[in-house]
């Protein structure tokens, strides 16, 4: 999960202790629309994906198809059932995926949880230093890879130093800034375009003459539907659609608090698709309208899009301006209120033992000091890329490419410990159970994996659309980073020490753990399975 959504387990209070009765106060009071509405608001975080899907004209259609139908449902249905489950452990995907394949795994799946967090936050703060550029009347510093890559550094340690000493002040920054930075210069967006359209001004995807997206129909060039299957370079753009539709498995954690989950979850779900859906498909038509194809630039297109209007037309920059302040402000918003959530998730590992004593320390706010501060060289070293990288684009592809591909290694375990746990605990309560039993289950987790296993493999595969250098190196890098960082999560298990669980924390450990069976097995109630 990135920064779009907060990955802390939640607190466990006296009510949800193993072996007791949930009181009044923790039965369900979150109702449908709350749900989907929270969901949809931890997918879209900013407008930093639109862009990227205008870049696919009309193709783009097909990818949100895939990403919605193939990705999102089976993953917020996934997580729901094994968050249901778990309702009463620590740990997430560590429990999740321990209980399934033992704790290795599990705690490899919540590595990657938070480092892909930690390795996602150059390209929020990309978009960032983009709206910072535009908001100061600099635009073509938003194409500078200097500046870009200093920005991020720059921000990125900034926020950090705010973190430690707590998450009150970032939080307060960050309250509005899903409808501030997001929906209000999104719907401005989508305006204009209408606009664009009733005035009789050519769109943008009747500009090219490029065969990865359209085609020639009786003379005239037309924009393609479906795909040009040149090769799994062409498809390369899926891995990075469908990361802007990550995280929704940190929302399982709603499952509980609803009055009848099995009916509901499945309804909050398809509302936070149809939001997340509306906001990314007219954001991204409008911007697929406005600018001409071979102008679209990923890290600028927004406020490109917003300027051929405003500036173009109605020669009105200081709207265009005070957009990109709203934006700036929710893209960091997005990319840093939660810049402590990723570490919560790993330090819940710490009571067993599995991080060193270095890792396990939190100063007098409660905060993981060193695990900030290691997130803050990883962010250092990977916005770097920025600096020895001109095409500041191409660098902005790739980094989201190692990040989703990070993502994609835990949606695999996740989909496969869901699967195995039907078998190996049948009879485990869960508040919200797949329909269908078993077949149920492989249909729904055997879909779900198949379409991240198949976003990995074209992930390797260097883009069509965009000028990426050697491709060797392209693939070396993707290769390398994915080795790298799971390499990194075996390592830390396997030298682990007996003497990392008794150290001091420096903060009360967590009441439940992972410990092996996940709660003692009892028939299902059909009723409510």
């Amino acid at each position: 999960m990135s920064p779009r959504s907060d990955t802390r387990p939640p607190a466990a209070s006296a009510d949800e202790q193993p072996g007791r009765t949930p009181s009044a106060k923790s039965i369900a009071t979150m109702s449908v629309p709350t749900v989907g509405f929270l969901t949809a608001a931890a997918v879209v975080t900013s407008l930093r994906g639109l862009p990227v899907m205008a870049a696919e004209e009309w193709t783009m259609f097909v990818y949100i198809g895939f990403a919605v139908i193939l990705f999102l449902i089976p993953a917020a249905l996934v997580s729901a059932e094994l968050g249901s489950a778990f309702s009463n452990r620590r740990g997430g995907v560590y429990t999740w995926i321990g209980e399934a394949f033992g704790q290795r795994w599990g705690f490899v799946g919540v590595w990657l949880q938070w480092i892909q967090n930690v390795v996602w936050y150059p390209t929020g703060l990309a978009f960032a230093a983009a709206a910072a550029a535009y908001a100061l009347n600099a635009a073509g510093l938003a194409e500078t890879h200097v500046y870009v890559g200093v920005f991020c550094i720059v921000s990125y340690w900034l926020a950090t130093l705010l973190a430690l000493k707590g998450n009150a002040l970032l939080a307060k920054v960050a309250k509005y800034g899903f409808v501030v930075g997001t929906i209000v210069p999104g719907a401005v967006l989508v305006v204009l375009f209408v606009y664009w359209v009733a005035t009789g001004h050519t769109l943008g995807w009747n500009t090219t003459t490029n065969s990865a997206v359209t085609h020639v129909v009786d003379g005239s060039s037309v924009p393609r539907i479906l795909p040009a299957l040149a090769g799994f370079g062409s498809l390369a753009f899926l891995g990075n659609i469908m990361l802007l539709f990550a995280g929704v498995e940190a929302q399982a954690v709603h499952v509980g608090d609803m009055k009848n989950p099995k009916r509901g979850f499945p309804a909050a779900m398809l509302i936070a698709s149809l939001v997340s859906v509306a906001v990314f498909l007219l954001g991204s038509i409008a911007v697929a309208g406005l600018v001409p194809y071979e102008d679209i630039v990923l890290q600028t297109g927004v406020f490109d899009a917003l300027g051929v209007v405003l500036v173009g037309l109605w020669h009105a920059n200081w709207i265009v301006q005070i957009l990109s302040v709203l934006v700036c402000y929710g893209a960091l918003s997005g990319a840093l209120a939660w810049i402590s959530a990723p570490s919560r998730a790993l330090l819940a590992t710490a009571h067993d033992g599995l991080l060193p004593p270095l890792m396990q320390k939190t100063n007098e706010q409660g905060v993981p000091r060193n695990i900030l501060l290691i997130q803050a060289v990883i962010v250092t070293a990977v916005s770097s890329i920025y600096l020895v990288t001109s095409d500041v684009s191409a660098a902005f592809f790739l980094i989201s490419t190692v990040t989703i591909s990070l993502y994609i290694v835990m949606y695999l375990f996740m989909y496969a410990a869901a699967i195995r746990l039907r078998y190996t605990q049948p009879h485990l309560p869960r508040a919200f159970r797949i329909p269908g039993g078993t077949v149920g289950m492989w249909l729904v987790a055997g879909v779900g994996f198949l379409a991240v296993a198949f976003s990995l493999l074209v992930a390797f595969f260097p883009p069509t659309q965009l000028p990426v250098g050697n491709p060797v190196g392209y693939v070396s890098l993707v290769a390398a980073g994915l080795i790298l960082f799971v390499g990194a999560a075996l390592l830390v298990f396997r030298v682990r020490k007996p003497s990392w669980k008794e150290a001091p924390l420096g903060h009360e450990r967590h009441e439940v753990s992972f410990t092996g069976p996940a709660a003692p097995s009892a028939p299902t109630d059909e009723k409510t399975s």
